[in-house]
Protein backbone atom coordinates (compact mmCIF):
# COMPACT_ATOMS: atom_id res chain seq x y z
CA UNK A 1 0.00 0.00 0.00
CA UNK A 2 1.75 3.43 -0.89
CA UNK A 3 1.96 5.88 1.18
CA UNK A 4 -0.76 7.98 -1.14
CA UNK A 5 -3.51 5.68 -0.95
CA UNK A 6 -2.77 4.89 3.36
CA UNK A 7 -3.29 8.79 4.04
CA UNK A 8 -6.66 8.69 1.51
CA UNK A 9 -7.54 5.44 3.96
CA UNK A 10 -7.35 7.40 7.08
CA UNK A 11 -8.25 10.62 5.82
CA UNK A 12 -12.01 10.37 8.15
CA UNK A 13 -9.57 9.27 10.76
CA UNK A 14 -9.27 12.29 12.97
CA UNK A 15 -6.28 12.66 15.42
CA UNK A 16 -7.19 13.59 19.18
CA UNK A 17 -6.42 17.59 19.37
CA UNK A 18 -5.34 17.12 22.83
CA UNK A 19 -2.30 15.24 22.36
CA UNK A 20 -1.19 16.08 18.39
CA UNK A 21 -0.16 19.21 19.41
CA UNK A 22 2.62 19.73 17.10
CA UNK A 23 2.44 16.07 15.89
CA UNK A 24 2.29 14.75 12.70
CA UNK A 25 -0.97 14.35 11.21
CA UNK A 26 -0.15 11.02 9.58
CA UNK A 27 -1.95 8.27 10.36
CA UNK A 28 0.17 5.00 9.98
CA UNK A 29 -2.33 2.19 8.61
CA UNK A 30 0.30 -0.75 9.79
CA UNK A 31 0.62 0.27 13.48
CA UNK A 32 -2.88 1.49 13.78
CA UNK A 33 -1.83 4.77 15.24
CA UNK A 34 -0.72 8.07 14.33
CA UNK A 35 2.94 9.24 13.25
CA UNK A 36 4.30 10.74 15.69
CA UNK A 37 7.12 13.13 14.87
CA UNK A 38 7.24 16.65 15.45
CA UNK A 39 5.97 19.24 12.35
CA UNK A 40 7.35 22.78 11.56
CA UNK A 41 5.10 25.88 12.79
CA UNK A 42 1.91 25.96 9.91
CA UNK A 43 2.47 22.37 8.71
CA UNK A 44 0.19 19.26 9.43
CA UNK A 45 2.75 16.71 8.48
CA UNK A 46 6.49 15.79 9.57
CA UNK A 47 9.21 16.13 6.76
CA UNK A 48 9.12 12.40 6.06
CA UNK A 49 4.92 12.99 5.24
CA UNK A 50 5.46 15.82 3.84
CA UNK A 51 4.32 15.08 0.20
CA UNK A 52 0.57 14.07 2.18
CA UNK A 53 0.05 17.65 2.87
CA UNK A 54 -0.63 19.71 -0.25
CA UNK A 55 -0.44 23.38 1.35
CA UNK A 56 3.43 22.83 1.62
CA UNK A 57 3.35 23.25 -2.06
CA UNK A 58 1.04 26.52 -2.20
CA UNK A 59 3.31 27.76 0.47
CA UNK A 60 6.37 27.27 -1.94
CA UNK A 61 8.15 24.69 0.55
CA UNK A 62 10.32 21.73 -0.62
CA UNK A 63 8.70 18.50 -2.77
CA UNK A 64 8.89 15.71 -1.28
CA UNK A 65 8.41 12.62 -3.58
CA UNK A 66 8.96 8.57 -3.09
CA UNK A 67 12.52 7.68 -3.32
CA UNK A 68 12.55 5.71 -6.72
CA UNK A 69 15.08 3.55 -5.14
CA UNK A 70 12.67 2.42 -2.16
CA UNK A 71 9.59 3.96 -1.92
CA UNK A 72 9.36 3.58 1.71
CA UNK A 73 11.12 6.58 2.27
CA UNK A 74 10.53 10.45 0.51
CA UNK A 75 13.72 12.44 -0.36
CA UNK A 76 13.06 16.12 -1.44
CA UNK A 77 12.86 16.72 -5.07
CA UNK A 78 15.70 19.17 -5.40
CA UNK A 79 17.91 17.30 -3.45
CA UNK A 80 17.12 13.88 -5.59
CA UNK A 81 20.25 13.71 -7.23
CA UNK A 82 22.65 14.14 -4.42
CA UNK A 83 20.37 11.48 -2.28
CA UNK A 84 20.67 8.66 -5.26
CA UNK A 85 24.60 8.61 -4.47
CA UNK A 86 23.88 8.33 -0.79
CA UNK A 87 21.23 6.30 -0.42
CA UNK A 88 20.97 2.79 1.44
CA UNK A 89 18.98 1.12 -1.27
CA UNK A 90 21.03 1.65 -3.94
CA UNK A 91 23.34 -0.48 -5.74
CA UNK A 92 26.65 -1.40 -3.74
CA UNK A 93 29.76 -3.14 -4.76
CA UNK A 94 29.63 -6.52 -3.97
CA UNK A 95 32.18 -7.85 -0.97
CA UNK A 96 34.87 -10.36 -2.00
CA UNK A 97 32.59 -13.36 0.45
CA UNK A 98 29.48 -12.67 -2.06
CA UNK A 99 28.99 -15.46 -4.28
CA UNK A 100 25.05 -14.80 -5.39
CA UNK A 101 23.31 -18.06 -4.74
CA UNK A 102 26.46 -20.02 -3.77
CA UNK A 103 23.83 -21.61 -0.56
CA UNK A 104 20.42 -21.49 -2.25
CA UNK A 105 20.18 -24.94 -3.78
CA UNK A 106 18.09 -25.44 -7.40
CA UNK A 107 14.27 -24.83 -7.94
CA UNK A 108 13.94 -28.39 -7.07
CA UNK A 109 15.61 -31.90 -8.51
CA UNK A 110 13.92 -31.39 -12.38
CA UNK A 111 14.84 -27.64 -12.11
CA UNK A 112 11.25 -26.94 -12.00
CA UNK A 113 9.46 -24.31 -9.85
CA UNK A 114 7.21 -26.18 -6.76
CA UNK A 115 3.88 -24.25 -7.51
CA UNK A 116 2.49 -22.90 -4.25
CA UNK A 117 -1.52 -24.31 -3.37
CA UNK A 118 -2.81 -22.98 -0.06
CA UNK A 119 -4.28 -25.67 1.99
CA UNK A 120 -8.30 -24.46 1.43
CA UNK A 121 -7.95 -25.12 -2.38
CA UNK A 122 -6.75 -28.77 -1.86
CA UNK A 123 -10.15 -29.55 -0.04
CA UNK A 124 -10.79 -32.07 2.06
CA UNK A 125 -10.10 -35.29 0.43
CA UNK A 126 -6.59 -34.02 -0.52
CA UNK A 127 -5.93 -32.86 3.02
CA UNK A 128 -6.86 -36.38 4.47
CA UNK A 129 -4.41 -37.99 1.96
CA UNK A 130 -1.82 -35.44 3.64
CA UNK A 131 -2.25 -36.35 6.78
CA UNK A 132 -2.12 -40.43 5.86
CA UNK A 133 0.87 -39.41 4.23
CA UNK A 134 2.69 -37.63 7.59
CA UNK A 135 1.77 -40.25 9.73
CA UNK A 136 3.34 -42.78 7.31
CA UNK A 137 6.92 -40.99 6.73
CA UNK A 138 6.77 -40.00 11.02
CA UNK A 139 6.81 -44.17 11.64
CA UNK A 140 10.38 -44.44 13.80
CA UNK A 141 10.58 -40.74 15.00
CA UNK A 142 10.12 -39.70 18.48
CA UNK A 143 6.89 -38.68 20.11
CA UNK A 144 8.45 -35.26 20.71
CA UNK A 145 11.86 -33.81 21.18
CA UNK A 146 13.45 -34.87 24.80
CA UNK A 147 13.10 -31.66 27.52
CA UNK A 148 16.34 -30.43 28.91
CA UNK A 149 16.32 -26.86 30.05
CA UNK A 150 20.07 -25.80 31.13
CA UNK A 151 21.21 -22.42 32.25
CA UNK A 152 24.31 -20.59 32.28
CA UNK A 153 25.55 -18.74 35.72
CA UNK A 154 27.17 -15.54 33.32
CA UNK A 155 22.90 -15.01 33.63
CA UNK A 156 22.10 -15.08 37.09
CA UNK A 157 22.74 -10.76 37.72
CA UNK A 158 20.71 -9.97 34.44
CA UNK A 159 17.95 -12.74 35.12
CA UNK A 160 17.60 -10.96 38.71
CA UNK A 161 17.48 -7.39 37.52
CA UNK A 162 14.44 -6.07 38.60
CA UNK A 163 14.13 -3.63 35.95
CA UNK A 164 13.74 -6.13 32.91
CA UNK A 165 10.51 -7.02 31.91
CA UNK A 166 9.01 -10.05 30.70
CA UNK A 167 9.99 -9.44 27.23
CA UNK A 168 13.82 -9.58 28.33
CA UNK A 169 13.18 -12.27 30.85
CA UNK A 170 11.87 -14.59 28.65
CA UNK A 171 14.94 -13.98 25.99
CA UNK A 172 17.18 -14.41 28.34
CA UNK A 173 16.30 -17.45 29.36
CA UNK A 174 16.73 -18.74 25.96
CA UNK A 175 20.51 -17.14 25.72
CA UNK A 176 21.16 -18.85 28.93
CA UNK A 177 19.98 -22.25 27.95
CA UNK A 178 21.57 -21.90 24.70
CA UNK A 179 24.69 -20.73 25.93
CA UNK A 180 24.29 -24.23 28.89
CA UNK A 181 24.00 -26.41 25.70
CA UNK A 182 26.88 -25.04 24.27
CA UNK A 183 29.26 -25.83 27.19
CA UNK A 184 27.33 -29.07 27.90
CA UNK A 185 28.74 -29.85 24.57
CA UNK A 186 32.30 -28.62 25.09
CA UNK A 187 31.41 -26.32 22.44
CA UNK A 188 31.89 -23.24 24.36
CA UNK A 189 35.10 -22.24 24.62
CA UNK A 190 38.29 -20.27 22.79
CA UNK A 191 40.47 -20.92 20.38
CA UNK A 192 37.46 -21.09 17.78
CA UNK A 193 35.44 -18.96 15.79
CA UNK A 194 31.54 -18.38 16.42
CA UNK A 195 29.79 -17.74 13.39
CA UNK A 196 26.00 -16.34 14.97
CA UNK A 197 23.56 -16.42 11.53
CA UNK A 198 20.51 -14.24 11.81
CA UNK A 199 22.74 -12.02 14.42
CA UNK A 200 20.16 -8.82 14.47
CA UNK A 201 21.48 -6.69 17.41
CA UNK A 202 24.33 -9.51 18.25
CA UNK A 203 23.29 -10.18 21.82
CA UNK A 204 23.85 -14.11 21.79
CA UNK A 205 27.24 -13.39 20.56
CA UNK A 206 27.66 -10.99 23.72
CA UNK A 207 26.75 -13.38 25.85
CA UNK A 208 29.26 -15.81 24.82
CA UNK A 209 31.62 -13.54 24.94
CA UNK A 210 31.00 -12.42 27.99
CA UNK A 211 30.52 -16.22 29.58
CA UNK A 212 34.36 -16.57 27.65
CA UNK A 213 35.95 -13.18 29.52
CA UNK A 214 34.34 -14.55 32.80
CA UNK A 215 35.57 -18.03 32.78
CA UNK A 216 39.04 -17.05 31.52
CA UNK A 217 39.72 -13.25 32.73
CA UNK A 218 43.38 -13.72 31.64
CA UNK A 219 43.41 -15.89 28.26
CA UNK A 220 46.77 -17.86 27.27
CA UNK A 221 48.75 -16.02 25.19
CA UNK A 222 47.76 -16.77 21.48
CA UNK A 223 44.15 -18.39 22.49
CA UNK A 224 42.72 -16.31 20.10
CA UNK A 225 38.17 -16.02 20.01
CA UNK A 226 36.91 -14.64 17.19
CA UNK A 227 32.93 -13.56 16.77
CA UNK A 228 31.53 -13.46 13.46
CA UNK A 229 27.64 -11.68 13.04
CA UNK A 230 26.13 -12.58 9.73
CA UNK A 231 22.84 -10.63 9.69
CA UNK A 232 21.15 -9.23 6.11
CA UNK A 233 18.99 -5.74 7.44
CA UNK A 234 21.18 -3.21 9.01
CA UNK A 235 20.47 -3.46 12.53
CA UNK A 236 20.03 -0.49 15.14
CA UNK A 237 21.52 -0.58 18.46
CA UNK A 238 23.99 -3.31 18.01
CA UNK A 239 25.81 -4.46 21.04
CA UNK A 240 29.11 -5.88 19.32
CA UNK A 241 30.25 -2.55 18.75
CA UNK A 242 30.81 -2.71 23.01
CA UNK A 243 33.21 -5.72 22.67
CA UNK A 244 36.81 -3.60 21.99
CA UNK A 245 38.60 -6.20 24.67
CA UNK A 246 42.01 -7.39 23.36
CA UNK A 247 41.06 -10.81 23.77
CA UNK A 248 38.79 -10.86 20.60
CA UNK A 249 38.19 -10.10 17.28
CA UNK A 250 34.21 -8.98 16.04
CA UNK A 251 33.39 -9.12 12.50
CA UNK A 252 29.87 -8.09 11.42
CA UNK A 253 28.60 -8.84 7.52
CA UNK A 254 25.65 -7.23 6.76
CA UNK A 255 24.70 -9.94 3.74
CA UNK A 256 22.27 -12.54 2.97
CA UNK A 257 22.80 -16.38 4.13
CA UNK A 258 22.17 -17.16 0.33
CA UNK A 259 24.73 -15.85 -0.66
CA UNK A 260 27.67 -15.60 1.85
CA UNK A 261 30.82 -17.80 1.02
CA UNK A 262 32.17 -18.66 4.38
CA UNK A 263 35.83 -19.39 3.05
CA UNK A 264 36.13 -16.04 1.87
CA UNK A 265 35.89 -13.87 4.99
CA UNK A 266 38.77 -12.17 5.57
CA UNK A 267 38.52 -12.57 9.55
CA UNK A 268 38.08 -16.67 8.89
CA UNK A 269 41.97 -16.78 6.97
CA UNK A 270 43.24 -17.93 10.23
CA UNK A 271 41.33 -20.91 10.04
CA UNK A 272 39.85 -21.22 13.81
CA UNK A 273 37.50 -23.96 14.35
CA UNK A 274 33.91 -22.80 13.76
CA UNK A 275 30.78 -23.00 15.94
CA UNK A 276 27.71 -22.57 14.54
CA UNK A 277 25.23 -20.16 16.42
CA UNK A 278 21.55 -18.80 15.72
CA UNK A 279 18.66 -18.08 17.99
CA UNK A 280 15.63 -18.57 15.97
CA UNK A 281 16.38 -18.63 12.65
CA UNK A 282 13.05 -18.38 10.46
CA UNK A 283 12.11 -21.15 8.10
CA UNK A 284 14.73 -21.60 5.23
CA UNK A 285 17.78 -19.84 7.09
CA UNK A 286 17.59 -22.61 8.97
CA UNK A 287 18.68 -24.48 5.42
CA UNK A 288 21.11 -21.68 4.23
CA UNK A 289 23.03 -21.36 7.58
CA UNK A 290 23.76 -25.31 7.38
CA UNK A 291 24.41 -25.16 3.47
CA UNK A 292 26.57 -22.11 4.26
CA UNK A 293 28.45 -23.77 7.21
CA UNK A 294 28.48 -27.20 5.52
CA UNK A 295 29.69 -25.84 1.97
CA UNK A 296 33.10 -25.94 0.67
CA UNK A 297 33.54 -23.40 -2.18
CA UNK A 298 35.47 -25.10 -5.33
CA UNK A 299 35.64 -21.10 -6.62
CA UNK A 300 38.97 -19.60 -7.12
CA UNK A 301 39.75 -16.54 -5.09
CA UNK A 302 39.32 -13.46 -7.34
CA UNK A 303 42.49 -12.35 -9.39
CA UNK A 304 40.73 -8.88 -9.89
CA UNK A 305 37.75 -6.91 -8.79
CA UNK A 306 36.60 -4.43 -6.22
CA UNK A 307 38.79 -4.18 -3.38
CA UNK A 308 38.53 -6.26 -0.71
CA UNK A 309 35.90 -5.19 2.00
CA UNK A 310 37.74 -3.90 5.35
CA UNK A 311 36.49 -5.89 8.83
CA UNK A 312 36.49 -4.09 11.89
CA UNK A 313 37.97 -6.07 14.40
CA UNK A 314 39.37 -5.00 18.16
CA UNK A 315 42.90 -6.66 17.65
CA UNK A 316 44.17 -4.88 14.67
CA UNK A 317 47.14 -3.99 15.94
CA UNK A 318 47.61 -7.19 18.45
CA UNK A 319 46.90 -9.65 15.24
CA UNK A 320 48.84 -8.51 12.84
CA UNK A 321 47.62 -8.33 9.03
CA UNK A 322 45.50 -11.54 7.59
CA UNK A 323 47.83 -13.73 5.67
CA UNK A 324 47.27 -13.10 1.88
CA UNK A 325 45.48 -15.53 0.17
CA UNK A 326 47.36 -15.38 -2.68
CA UNK A 327 50.08 -16.83 -1.17
CA UNK A 328 51.11 -20.39 -1.54
CA UNK A 329 50.74 -22.72 1.70
CA UNK A 330 47.57 -21.11 3.38
CA UNK A 331 44.73 -23.37 2.73
CA UNK A 332 41.60 -22.02 0.50
CA UNK A 333 38.65 -24.05 2.48
CA UNK A 334 36.65 -23.30 5.49
CA UNK A 335 37.97 -24.08 8.93
CA UNK A 336 37.25 -26.87 10.34
CA UNK A 337 33.29 -27.39 12.04
CA UNK A 338 33.60 -28.09 15.73
CA UNK A 339 29.67 -28.43 16.03
CA UNK A 340 26.42 -26.25 16.18
CA UNK A 341 23.23 -24.76 18.16
CA UNK A 342 20.20 -22.87 16.40
CA UNK A 343 17.13 -22.27 17.77
CA UNK A 344 14.71 -23.18 15.31
CA UNK A 345 11.47 -21.91 14.10
CA UNK A 346 8.67 -20.35 11.91
CA UNK A 347 8.67 -23.93 9.82
CA UNK A 348 6.41 -21.90 7.64
CA UNK A 349 8.76 -20.34 5.73
CA UNK A 350 10.88 -22.96 4.83
CA UNK A 351 11.44 -23.67 0.75
CA UNK A 352 11.95 -26.62 -0.77
CA UNK A 353 14.51 -25.66 -3.23
CA UNK A 354 16.82 -24.39 0.17
CA UNK A 355 15.69 -27.20 2.15
CA UNK A 356 18.69 -29.39 3.02
CA UNK A 357 16.33 -32.69 3.92
CA UNK A 358 15.57 -33.47 -0.13
CA UNK A 359 16.62 -36.67 -0.49
CA UNK A 360 15.30 -37.59 2.91
CA UNK A 361 11.82 -36.81 1.82
CA UNK A 362 12.58 -38.56 -1.62
CA UNK A 363 13.40 -41.88 -0.23
CA UNK A 364 10.02 -41.40 2.27
CA UNK A 365 8.29 -41.37 -1.10
CA UNK A 366 7.11 -37.35 -0.42
CA UNK A 367 8.15 -34.59 -2.96
CA UNK A 368 7.69 -31.24 -2.95
CA UNK A 369 4.21 -30.67 -3.22
CA UNK A 370 3.82 -32.66 -0.04
CA UNK A 371 6.48 -30.37 1.48
CA UNK A 372 5.01 -27.36 0.68
CA UNK A 373 1.98 -28.42 2.36
CA UNK A 374 3.47 -29.83 5.75
CA UNK A 375 5.41 -26.21 5.79
CA UNK A 376 1.90 -24.36 6.04
CA UNK A 377 0.78 -27.14 8.26
CA UNK A 378 3.47 -26.74 10.64
CA UNK A 379 1.87 -23.33 11.48
CA UNK A 380 -0.95 -25.08 13.18
CA UNK A 381 1.71 -25.91 16.26
CA UNK A 382 1.56 -22.27 17.26
CA UNK A 383 -1.08 -20.77 15.59
CA UNK A 384 -3.02 -20.86 19.13
CA UNK A 385 -3.11 -18.36 21.35
CA UNK A 386 0.36 -19.11 22.80
CA UNK A 387 1.63 -17.58 19.87
CA UNK A 388 4.83 -15.62 20.41
CA UNK A 389 5.21 -11.54 18.67
CA UNK A 390 9.14 -12.23 18.44
CA UNK A 391 8.03 -14.59 14.96
CA UNK A 392 6.21 -14.08 12.04
CA UNK A 393 2.38 -14.87 12.39
CA UNK A 394 0.96 -17.70 10.21
CA UNK A 395 -1.72 -16.25 7.21
CA UNK A 396 -5.28 -16.59 8.08
CA UNK A 397 -5.54 -19.05 5.52
CA UNK A 398 -2.70 -21.13 7.68
CA UNK A 399 -4.54 -21.17 10.41
CA UNK A 400 -8.36 -21.27 10.07
CA UNK A 401 -8.02 -24.07 7.33
CA UNK A 402 -10.44 -27.19 7.78
CA UNK A 403 -12.19 -25.45 11.06
CA UNK A 404 -14.80 -28.21 11.52
CA UNK A 405 -12.14 -31.57 10.29
CA UNK A 406 -9.94 -31.09 13.02
CA UNK A 407 -9.92 -30.11 16.52
CA UNK A 408 -7.70 -27.60 18.02
CA UNK A 409 -5.96 -29.45 20.07
CA UNK A 410 -5.56 -32.53 16.84
CA UNK A 411 -4.42 -29.41 14.64
CA UNK A 412 -1.56 -28.25 17.17
CA UNK A 413 -0.42 -31.72 17.57
CA UNK A 414 -0.13 -32.35 13.66
CA UNK A 415 1.50 -28.90 13.53
CA UNK A 416 4.31 -30.27 15.75
CA UNK A 417 4.28 -33.30 13.87
CA UNK A 418 5.10 -31.51 10.70
CA UNK A 419 8.01 -29.53 12.47
CA UNK A 420 9.53 -32.50 13.42
CA UNK A 421 9.38 -34.40 10.61
CA UNK A 422 11.29 -31.42 8.30
CA UNK A 423 13.98 -31.15 11.13
CA UNK A 424 14.52 -34.59 10.64
CA UNK A 425 15.71 -34.22 7.61
CA UNK A 426 17.50 -31.49 8.54
CA UNK A 427 19.26 -34.12 11.32
CA UNK A 428 19.74 -36.84 8.03
CA UNK A 429 21.41 -34.36 6.16
CA UNK A 430 23.58 -33.39 9.58
CA UNK A 431 24.42 -37.32 9.70
CA UNK A 432 25.38 -37.52 6.04
CA UNK A 433 28.09 -34.88 7.02
CA UNK A 434 29.32 -37.21 9.48
CA UNK A 435 27.22 -35.40 12.46
CA UNK A 436 25.27 -36.55 14.90
CA UNK A 437 22.73 -34.02 15.72
CA UNK A 438 20.05 -33.75 17.57
CA UNK A 439 16.37 -32.02 18.79
CA UNK A 440 15.71 -30.65 22.27
CA UNK A 441 13.19 -28.67 23.67
CA UNK A 442 15.27 -26.44 25.27
CA UNK A 443 13.08 -24.16 27.15
CA UNK A 444 9.43 -23.88 28.32
CA UNK A 445 6.69 -23.80 26.11
CA UNK A 446 5.52 -20.40 28.18
CA UNK A 447 8.55 -19.01 27.09
CA UNK A 448 8.42 -19.35 23.76
CA UNK A 449 6.53 -21.87 21.70
CA UNK A 450 8.95 -22.22 19.62
CA UNK A 451 11.49 -23.73 21.89
CA UNK A 452 13.60 -26.86 19.57
CA UNK A 453 16.93 -26.15 19.82
CA UNK A 454 19.08 -28.63 16.98
CA UNK A 455 22.54 -29.55 18.33
CA UNK A 456 25.29 -31.40 16.74
CA UNK A 457 28.64 -32.41 16.96
CA UNK A 458 31.03 -34.61 14.92
CA UNK A 459 29.92 -37.94 15.16
CA UNK A 460 33.18 -39.46 16.49
CA UNK A 461 33.71 -37.54 19.16
CA UNK A 462 31.55 -38.59 22.31
CA UNK A 463 29.12 -36.64 24.17
CA UNK A 464 30.04 -35.13 27.14
CA UNK A 465 28.35 -37.08 30.57
CA UNK A 466 26.57 -33.76 31.36
CA UNK A 467 24.92 -34.01 28.33
CA UNK A 468 23.97 -37.35 27.85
Amino acid sequence: MSPRTQHDDSANMAAPASDRLGKCAFFVQKKKRFCKMLVAKGHKFCGEHANMDTNVYEEGGRRRIACPLDPKHTVSEDKLDKHLKKCNSRDKPKAVYYVENINAGSADQDGQTVPQVSLCQQGATRLRQLLDALDAASKGLPSEPDENFLSHAVFWEEANNPKNGDSVHKHLKQQSSILGHLEALGLLGRGRCFVEFGAGRGKLSHWIHRALREQTPAPPTGERLQMLLVERSSTRFKVDGKHRDADVEFARLQVDIQHLDLSRVPLLERRLPLVGVGKHLCGAATDLALRCLFKTSSRPRPQAGPPRKRLKASRDSAAGDPPDPSEPGEASGPAPILGLAVALCCHHRCEWRHYVGRQFFSDLGLGPAEFSSFCRMSSWATCGPRSDEEHEPPTAEEANVAPGLLSSGERERIGRRCKLLIDAGRIEFLRSKGFCGRLTRYVSVRVTPENVLMTATPAAAAAPDAYS
